[in-house]
């Protein structure tokens, strides 16, 4: 069953926040770096792919 616009957002801000506190806890390991990053999440990763 295909999901609405809602739960795929959601689901797409869930994950992207969790990629970006992955990605910036095996570059910085720091607990504050990472929740700073999780909250700017896809805005942080596309900024770490681009400049990576």
């Amino acid at each position: 069953m295909a999901r609405s616009g809602t739960e795929a957002a959601r689901y797409g801000i869930t994950f992207g926040t969790a990629l970006a506190i992955a990605i910036s806890w095996s570059v910085n390991q720091s607990v504050l770096w990472a929740l700073l990053h999780g909250f700017l999440s896809w805005f942080y990763v596309i900024w770490h792919v681009i400049t990576r």
